[in-house]
């Protein structure tokens, strides 16, 4: 068995590993790299190894930056099995369709400036046709569900905890010299103490796991502490006239916020004010994710689907899904909340938000997420005082706040945690992946303090034996 690490290999996008076993090719995820577009463009549309050349594909949740370039592998030759959880299919039909949207409006706005300049245009990664062609190849399993894909290759898909539908996956091999090797990979790992969906359901017994390390060298703040933390923040940025605007992903972080709020609202602890989810893929997503209770932890199952309620909607809660509809947010006077799509501020509707809403100083930009490098989100969240929106310079006036706790990634006690199931003696390689330096090299070294053998950080192309 050989491992060739391409994506999500000292970064947090671009998720993806090829697996070489016994004369067959399995790629772990097909996620789109996220950064600087200039430098992201090339290494999204080439792949280093020939998609046709693909037997199978393992996806382990629908986020964009492990699903987003499934279209362009079948566009590019692949046409093999795509195995994910029921709830990641769903996710996925809406996801990648808007993932197409917005490459060809963004690619449109590229060629104007191009054609400007005489050169010639470039086209989107995919099509909205691709994406419908891709869909074909997906297979929806269960939770827990031993899978057989070849002789000697199974994969079994346990709950990450991490999104809706998100897995970790235990691959259970049988090399033709007989040798047997149990390799884990975690996805995204979720926390323990979040609610909606279920706690993770750890890997255990294994020889070898590729895992993730966003969190590596941090710990989220205490979960006792987060609703009231959420509550003053809300009381004190109303009770100035001004607006929330929250960066979140459509998918996980939104449908928690909507939740956390609805509590807060249900308990009284904070006042009456209007609240705006503006991304027409989170309303989709929402959807989804009244689709698929099964997915529900106890609480939320308890609080309000033995009752009747919707988690996901109240009273007080408007979902936008018209482009007119957002536009007049722009000038609304506050006091209210607006939960905008992307998380990372590098598209969609939260764009217009944000331009509109940094130069006031009763406002205030509440990040609930990571960013990676590069992202307007990370510029605005590390203090930058004045960032570029559309083209134009917005001077930073606004309150900026971030709340780790909304992560839907484990920190480093949560990651450690989680290897609690497998003895040391047994378990011989551990790669750190889905981390920049600063998060995996210290959760590396915590790893080789503890007593854990050959704890790799491997690079982008790197192929290692197993």
């Amino acid at each position: 068995m050989k491992i060739q690490f391409i994506g999500g290999a000292r970064t947090v996008t671009g998720s993806q590993h090829l697996l070489f076993i016994n004369g067959k090719k399995i790629l772990l995820e097909c996620g789109l790299f996220q950064g600087r577009r200039k430098d992201t463009y090339e290494k999204n549309k080439n792949f280093i190894f020939n998609p046709a050349e693909i037997d199978v594909m393992l996806l382990s949740h629908a986020h964009i930056d492990h699903s987003g370039n499934i279209p362009n592998l079948v566009r590019n030759g692949f046409n093999g099995f795509i195995y994910a959880t029921s709830a990641t299919v769903d996710l996925c039909q809406i996801m990648l369709r808007d993932s197409a949207y917005l490459q060809d409006r963004d690619i449109q706005w590229i060629n104007k400036k191009r054609k400007k300049k005489n050169q010639p245009p470039i086209e989107p990664l995919y099509t909205i046709e691709d994406v419908e062609k891709a869909m074909e190849n997906f297979i929806g399993i269960q939770y827990n569900k031993k899978i057989d894909l070849y002789p000697g290759i199974s994969a079994t898909f346990r709950d990450a905890g991490h999104i809706l539908g998100s897995a970790s996956i235990l691959l259970e091999v049988e090399e033709s010299d007989g040798k047997k090797i149990r390799l884990g990979f975690t996805g995204d790992i979720g926390r323990p103490v979040m609610p909606v969906i279920r706690m993770p359901d750890e890997l255990r017994d294994l020889d070898a796991i590729i895992m993730e390390s966003t969190y590596g060298n941090r710990l989220h703040s205490p979960s006792e502490d987060v609703e009231e933390e959420l509550a003053s923040v809300v009381r004190q940025c109303i009770s100035e006239g001004g607006k929330i605007i929250i960066p979140a992903f459509s998918v996980g972080r939104t449908q928690l916020l909507v939740y956390m709020l609805h509590k807060l609202f249900d308990q009284n602890r904070i006042p009456e004010v209007p609240i705006y989810v503006d991304s027409p893929m989170a309303v989709n997503a929402t959807n989804v994710f009244r689709a698929h209770p099964e997915c529900y932890d106890r609480e939320t199952i308890r609080v309000f689907v033995e009752n009747g309620e919707d988690p996901f909607g109240f009273e007080r809660l408007k979902y936008v899904k018209n482009v007119e509809a957002s536009k007049e947010l722009n000038t609304k006077e506050g006091p209210f909340i607006i939960i905008s799509a992307s998380g990372m501020a590098e598209g969609g509707r939260i764009l217009h938000h944000l331009s509109n809403g940094v130069g006031d100083p009763k406002n205030l930009v509440l990040f609930v997420g990571y960013a990676a490098e590069h992202t307007l989100a990370r510029r605005i969240m590390d203090g930058s005082k004045e960032v570029n929106i559309f083209g134009e310079k917005h001077v930073i006036k606004c309150k900026v706040k971030k709340m780790d706790y909304f992560s839907g990634h484990a920190d480093q006690g949560e990651l450690f945690e989680y290897l609690r199931l497998n003895k040391k003696e047994k378990l011989k390689n551990i790669f750190l992946v889905h981390g920049e330096e600063s998060q995996s090299l210290p959760f590396r070294e915590k790893l080789v303090r503890a007593g854990y053998k050959n704890v790799q950080y491997p690079v982008s192309g790197e192929k290692v034996e197993i």
